[in-house]
């Protein structure tokens, strides 16, 4: 599933460093504020700003103590900042409570997150300072000094200390205003509140409750909105909730990305006295796993050992009950990737205390799947984590309640030819739930740090997704973290159970867990990726399976496509046609629900027709396709290869097959007289307008180009261009070697936009397209063709046939007879 917004998706607005020494709490605060106290003494009683601690803080006042202490009588409310967290770094992480009725948000989702410190000034005033710390140096280095002069911290607010604590250790700040006003909006939280309106301004603010722990304080507030200048002027009301959450005083060791392995960054610029060039460094996000003390021995012996904290993840209580367990399930299923870590019982998935009043919802301690009541068809698995060393330290997953219907559909149309549970409008409750199970692992997956392994499933050979045996050993796909949803190749003969057409935790999955969380008992964090680089070159160099392939940042290789199966393209889509073909003709039994009017039908419908274009675009981006795979320095196997030239001319008698010979199934009446509209000037026949598009795709100029330069790179073994060209024209043309030439509507179409990219070419006045031999053998093929359509015309007792074929053998002697294209 994807993450939402695209990809991570998860960027954070400040970040700090874990190499990158903090500096210390003044040592001389005491002192400080012994002074300030004394010059207070000496001013006249209306003008002191800092008044005696009981004259601020009365008896009237609840007080809680935790993180800072919170100070509450009605509506006004103080902060008492101790010594102990000034210039300290705390993370702000701002939630809605209540999200607004249209808003397309849900209680739960992320609003903003910072990275601040509270800062004590010589005039008598406390800052929050955002604390950004994109370039960062080790403070024992001499261009330490340069780093911090460079990157001066903004300021977020500041507040004049009311009062000084009796024994002079901290300072009462007046936070009212700070947590009612529009810091929220501009700076500290909601301004990435609505994606259909800006709001300027906050009225009607109240602080609904405070919660104070010994490493976070929880505030949650109500507020009304007035929209910026040209939004709708809606009003708008909602609910927040911020926490302040003290990041650890010493941060979790580092762990550096190796692009081998697919995880989640924090980035910024390393600098260091001993550097001959700036290191661009990604330290990879990762829960903190350790063991327990009495167990320390025992895992630095290799031996299994529960951690001192697991990951605990809760299920929304908002949840329906019957998806509960499957959701727990799903969590659970990462236990046994763990343990190839060295921890046990590791990650478990709960569900929500609701009767435990020390719980709170929106604890920042707390990780939540929250389920939102959405037409969306989705979810998503964002974390929230220590910028400084990549420590994740809080996820909220986001699960759509419309998710369903998208597995529905996908299981039914990938599905649906071997699995008979598949076929119904509404799956059995045991049916879907197991669905949400694999969805709930995949969502998990990119809250434990790992990005998509689009290239995962190209390590399965096609045939293998047809055998029991290899199927039980290694399932369908290697990673739950590639988009490979259901086995479509495996075919109704093959009898493969249910339960191994889902995907599952696979063999990635558990290596890729082994390497971000195995400790390596490294001294510092340069040791530390030496061993874990070698563990990588160890591990793939025993098992090919382990690739990672980059489908997101690096979108060059062929086998990094998303929804694809196995090693071969074009065999695992044709078995995938074949199912296709078996499922249209019972859409109407399979959809039926009792008082619908064929809604369900026509969205199957369209899903079938979804699906048969994904397996043509996964054919299609083999032509003149490179693999790439990353090798260690020194290692002397290639890095980029050109997909066979075999393969190549395969996908395109595939096309040959599957699309330019008339796909009439697509067209079974029993369906298309249902659902499908009549054809108009703004609804094109769908396989005509198909056909179409696949032809003008293998013939653009770019394509033709990329195969020539292959041929300059690659040598005699890469695909020949006038080899390409010659199969793409075998398909198109073939009709017109029968003894009895008839040309359905369909070929007619699909020969004149053929003929339309040929004569594009030939006419081509840019040297892109007139220079290159790209050019030349098109002008041959138009060659052949005339040759190839005067012999068919007196084959040709059809009148619409003899008509077009007429029509573009004049074409053809115009194009000669103009002595300036040629």
């Amino acid at each position: 599933m994807p993450i939402k917004k695209g990809i991570v998706t998860f960027a954070f607005l400040a970040a700090a460093s874990g190499a990158a020494a903090q500096a210390p709490a003044t040592d001389t605060a005491k002192k400080d504020t012994a002074k300030v106290i004394a010059i207070i003494a000496t001013l006249p009683k209306d003008n002191r700003q800092i008044k005696p601690y009981k004259e601020v803080i009365s008896a009237g006042y609840d007080t809680k103590r935790g993180l800072f202490t919170v100070h509450q009588y009605k509506d006004s409310i103080y902060f008492e900042i101790p010594d102990s967290i000034l210039r300290r770094d705390i993370m702000t992480v701002n939630r809605l409570e209540n999200a607004p009725a249209g808003s397309a948000m849900f209680a739960g989702e992320e609003l903003k997150e910072r990275v601040i410190q509270f800062e004590k000034n010589e005039d008598s005033t406390i800052t929050i300072r955002f604390n950004l710390l994109v370039n960062r140096a080790d403070v024992k280095d001499d261009i330490y000094k340069a780093v911090e002069r460079s990157n001066y911290n903004p300021v977020a607010y500041t507040f004049p200390i009311r009062a000084i604590s009796a024994d002079s250790t901290s300072y009462v700040i007046d936070a009212t205003a700070f947590l009612t006003g529009n810091t929220f909006i501009n700076e500290i939280g909601e301004s990435q509140l609505s994606k259909e309106a800006t709001y300027s301004s906050v009225k009607n603010a109240k602080v609904k409750s405070i919660l104070v722990y010994p490493i976070n304080v929880e505030i949650s507030t109500s507020k009304d909105l007035t929209a910026a200048k040209g939004t709708p002027p809606e009003p708008v009301s909602i609910m927040t909730h911020i926490s302040f959450v003290a990041l650890p005083r010493i941060p979790m060791q580092q762990r550096l990305f190796d692009p081998r392995v697919g995880y989640f960054t924090e980035d910024f610029n390393q600098f260091a006295d001993s550097q001959q060039k700036v290191e661009k460094r990604q330290v990879v996000t990762r829960w903190r796993l350790e063991p327990r003390s009495k167990d320390i021995a025992r895992w630095k012996r290799g031996e299994l050992v529960e951690p001192e904290q697991p990951i605990v993840i809760y299920i929304d209580p908002a949840t329906p009950r019957q998806w509960r367990k499957y959701l727990i399930l799903g969590i659970n299923d990462w236990q046994k990737a763990f343990e190839q870590a060295g921890f046990k019982n590791a990650i478990i998935g709960k569900e929500w205390p609701e009767n435990d009043p020390n719980m709170q919802l929106g604890d920042v301690r707390y990780s939540v799947l929250h389920y939102f009541p959405s037409e969306t068809a989705n979810a998503y698995g964002p974390h929230v984590n220590d910028p400084r060393s990549g420590e994740i330290i809080q996820t909220r997953i986001g699960w759509y309640h419309n998710v369903m219907s998208l597995v529905h559909d996908w299981y039914q149309v990938q599905a649906g030819a071997t699995d008979p549970a598949a076929r119904k409008a509404k799956f059995s409750e045991e049916l879907m739930g197991q669905l949400i199970r694999f969805v709930s692992s995949h969502e998990v997956g990119h809250t434990l740090g790992l990005r998509h392994n689009f290239g995962s499933s190209s390590r399965t050979p096609v045939d293998s997704l047809r055998s029991l045996a290899y199927l039980k050993q290694h399932g369908h796909t290697a990673s739950i973290m590639d988009y490979a949803r259901f086995n479509y190749v495996a075919q109704p003969e093959d009898n493969i159970p249910q339960e191994y057409l889902f995907p599952r935790i696979g063999e990635y999955d558990k290596w890729a867990i082994e390497w971000g969380y195995k400790a390596s008992f490294a001294k510092d964090v340069d040791e530390d990726t030496r061993i874990v680089r070698k563990w990588i070159s160890d591990r793939f160099a025993k098992n090919p399976r382990l690739w990672f392939g980059d489908g997101e940042t690096q979108k060059i290789d062929a086998r990094n496509q998303t929804e694809d199966l196995g090693d071969n393209a074009v065999k695992a889509s044709t078995y995938g046609i074949k199912n296709l073909q078996r499922i249209v003709p019972h859409l109407p039994e399979w959809t039926y629900e009792e008082g619908g009017v064929q809604e369900n039908l026509a969205e199957m419908y369209l899903n079938v027709k979804r699906q048969y274009v994904r397996y043509l675009d996964h054919v299609l981006l083999n032509i003149a396709g490179i693999h790439k795979t990353l090798r260690p320095d020194g290692d002397t196997m290639k890095v980029f290869e050109m997909v066979p030239a075999a393969l190549q001319l395969e996908a395109v008698e595939f096309f040959n097959q599957q699309l330019f010979t008339t796909p009439l199934w697509l067209k079974n009446p029993v369906v298309t007289a249902k659902v499908e509209t009549p054809v108009s000037p703004n609804n094109p026949d769908f396989v005509e307008d198909l056909q179409v598009r696949a032809i003008n795709s293998l013939l653009d100029v770019s394509r033709m180009n990329i195969i020539s330069a292959n041929m300059n790179r690659f040598g005699e073994n890469a695909l020949q261009l006038n080899d390409y060209i010659t199969a793409v024209h075998k398909g198109i043309w073939k009709g017109l070697k029968e003894k009895k030439v008839v040309i359905d509507s369909y070929s007619r179409t699909l020969q004149k936009a053929y003929f339309a990219n040929l004569m594009g070419i030939v006419l081509a006045k840019t040297p892109e397209m007139s220079e290159t031999d790209a050019s030349s053998i098109m002008k041959a093929d138009m060659y052949l063709l005339e040759q190839e359509i005067k012999t068919a015309i007196p084959n040709t007792s059809d009148a619409m046939s003899r008509m077009h074929l007429e029509d573009l053998q004049n074409r053809i002697t115009q194009l000669q007879n103009n002595k300036n294209t040629m």
